[in-house]
């Protein structure tokens, strides 16, 4: 069965809204990964410095204890925001599907939107409270 070009004009132009929201996403990923290689490259810092030093160890190992609580909240949010984005995707895909095989997806397109945003949301929560830990560890290091 031969569809109209009509239709699939129109899934087309459904699509481009996710297609945005895709770029976005990946922005965020790379934000998110940035922020991680910088983690990792202060953690390698602390570390040496904490093999040569004698008394200022405490120090060295509450801020490694930062670092990783930093690290695990950025890994957290890059999780999430390539599951919004694969969730994204199939939004996608299977908008085109059922168009082409002419099956009702409506709502599995619409459950698989929102636990996209529901991602997002956990993704750029998880961004947030790393920015916050940062934030409160730079303030409090400064004594």
């Amino acid at each position: 069965m031969e569809l109209p070009l009509t239709d699939i004009t129109r899934v087309i132009q459904l699509s481009v809204a996710p297609a945005f929201l895709l770029v976005a996403m990946g922005t965020l990923i790379t934000i998110l990964t940035t922020r991680l290689a910088r983690i990792v490259d202060r953690r390698r810092v602390v570390q040496e410095r904490l093999g040569s030093l004698t008394g200022e160890a405490a120090e060295q190992e509450q801020e490694m204890v930062q670092l990783l609580r930093r690290g695990n909240l950025i890994y957290f949010a890059i999780l999430f925001a390539v599951l919004g984005a694969l969730l994204v995707c199939l939004v996608v895909g299977v908008t085109f599907l059922g168009v082409l095989l002419s099956v009702a997806l409506a709502n599995l397109v619409a459950g698989l939107f929102v636990l996209a945003m529901v991602s997002m949301v956990v993704a750029w929560s998880l961004f947030l409270g790393e920015v916050s830990l940062a934030v409160w560890a730079g303030t409090h290091n400064r004594r």
